[in-house]
């Protein structure tokens, strides 16, 4: 495991589209979310990282949705060295978990790549014209720092930007397990730093 910070990508950068299948077999595309506030997570299922928040992302979701605010997971590991993040195993994990999100595999892993996504969990925070408004961090929790998990960052953003208010630039990156690239295929951002 290479635990990765987010690349930070532009604040005010245009949602990449995407057009992935979700664990149930529909398509899912940016599009469909037009004219709502968007959340993009960059996720997998056997991180620690991601495993962590797990329970407090699902509550997230069911909380933040009702509130108007559209939510997409998307997995991009190489599923050849690890299987356990393929798409089966996603609808395993949906249902296990309780996501009430759309949960996309990303196969080719170019939406990945026209993310700048590095790390697993990468958040991407969108607003109505689907401008990126936050990315970074869920919360300041880690496993064995003690701090409870509460989703403190992305909330005051995301309540930032349902209330029609600016978001804070004061945003932490995310930290993570690297994105499982194919070989050869790592984009030139990804750098694999290590932090402690």
């Amino acid at each position: 495991m290479v635990k990765t910070i987010s690349t930070m990508l532009s604040l005010g950068t245009q949602a990449p589209d995407f057009s992935l299948v979700n664990v149930d077999g529909r398509i899912v595309s940016r599009h469909d979310f037009e004219g709502q506030p968007l959340l993009v997570v960059f996720m997998c299922n056997h991180c620690p990282f991601v495993v962590h928040i797990r329970t407090a992302l699902q509550e997230f979701s069911v909380e933040y949705q009702a509130k108007g605010l559209a939510i997409v997971g998307i997995s991009s590991n190489d599923i050849g060295l690890y299987p356990q993040d393929g798409p089966e195993q996603m609808k395993d994990e949906a249902r296990t978990a309780g996501y009430t999100f759309p949960y996309l595999f990303d196969g080719t892993q170019e939406i990945a790549k026209a993310y700048c996504a590095a790390c697993t969990p990468d958040i991407f925070l969108f607003d109505k014209q689907h401008g990126l408004a936050y990315r970074g961090q869920f919360d300041s929790s880690r496993r064995g720092n003690g701090l409870p998990v509460t989703g403190q960052d992305l909330r005051a953003a995301s309540d930032a930007l349902l209330a029609g208010n600016p978001v804070s630039n004061a945003q932490l990156p995310s930290i993570g397990c690297n994105i499982k690239w194919k070989a050869g295929a790592e984009p030139g951002y990804f750098t694999g730093i290590s932090v402690d």
